[in-house]
């Protein structure tokens, strides 16, 4: 949709600008044609030509501003699909590879109970791979169409952060112990696959990003009692300043993709931006304190804590860490 906007838009405004272009070419002959009679009867008419025309002139200059604008933002977005493409196909033949070579081993030769579970455990984990990416493009592909309202509830935070951090812990064979949790109980009203769209893209960004050995931080608390914030921070290479607003685009990877080491698609943070968005709330990348690192900061409009009611799970890891840490 946002690609038929962009060829949509340029193509108007070719019309538009073809009109005005022929309206001030007819309106010049008239200028010229009435010139010579408004020398002597009709001198008003000659400069309400004149300003109509200087007018017409104005708007042809502005659309031409707009058209190139408009032209650059395309090639910007085609520049940013085919490293899409890139990334997607790389992404769908590295795990079909792996299980093609796992199953011509299988069936050429006998190997041991042992060697066929490690062999069936990694295919599995290529099948969650490309499930992975499947469900991304599938995420990013309904949000672009219009919105399907479903039925929302109320939600504790907490509960739904922990099962998004053991799913990404098993994606990434870690264990969800690295992931230091700080969280006061807030609940939101809201679709829980709009919250597990969220925390699940911000904390495959951590888990992807973070050095070695990970720091993973993930708190939820209030904020003027009015919203609740949810941060993830990891200790990676962090987010250059002048690329923090850029980040949330589609299709948007930093670097060039025949030299990126990380897997991925472009897709995870603009979903969730996109998602927050629609739930009335904000989000935001800063730099960890201390550094190195990132932090992305989630505030979702929250229930008054009066009307919440207790929390059904408890923290899997309680860390005391100070909020200047996620600042």
């Amino acid at each position: 949709m946002a690609i038929r906007r962009l060829v949509n838009w340029p193509i108007l405004l070719a019309v538009v600008m073809t009109v005005l272009l022929l309206v001030l070419a007819v309106g010049w002959v008239l200028l010229s044609v009435f010139g010579a009679l408004a020398n002597t009867q009709f001198s008003g008419l000659n400069w309400t030509l004149f300003g109509v025309g200087t007018a017409f002139l104005g708007l042809l200059l502005a659309g031409v501003i707009i058209y190139a604008i408009l032209s650059i933002k395309a090639i910007n977005l085609s520049q940013r699909q085919s490293n899409f493409i890139d990334s997607v196909t790389h992404e769908l033949k590295s795990p079909i590879a792996s299980m093609k070579l796992y199953l011509q081993t299988l069936c050429r030769r006998q190997v041991s109970p042992e060697e066929q579970n490690h062999f069936l455990q990694f295919m599995l984990e290529d099948i969650e791979r490309l499930d992975h990416l499947v469900n991304q493009v599938l995420d990013a592909g309904r949000l672009e169409a219009e919105r399907v309202e479903g039925e929302t509830e109320e939600l504790a935070l907490e509960e739904v952060m922990h099962q998004c951090i053991a799913e990404a812990a098993a994606r990434y064979r870690s264990s969800p112990e690295i992931v230091q949790c700080q969280t006061t109980p807030c609940r939101v009203q809201a679709r829980r696959a709009d919250l597990q769209m969220i925390f699940r893209n911000l904390l495959d960004n951590a888990f992807k990003y973070a050095g070695t050995p990970p720091e993973i931080q993930v708190s939820i608390d209030w904020h003027s009692d009015r919203w609740a914030v949810v941060r993830v921070a990891d200790n990676g290479p962090g987010v250059p300043l002048k690329d923090r607003r850029r980040i949330f685009g589609r299709f948007v990877r930093l670097g060039s993709e025949l030299e990126r080491e990380k897997p991925g698609t472009g897709l995870g943070l603009y979903i969730a931006k996109t998602v927050v968005r629609r739930l009335r709330g904000k989000i935001r990348v800063r730099d960890r304190r201390p550094p190195p690192g990132a932090v992305f900061e989630v505030f979702l409009p929250a229930l008054p804590p009066a009307t919440a009611s207790p929390l059904t799970q408890k923290t899997q890891r309680f860390a005391q860490r100070s909020e200047s840490a996620y600042e």
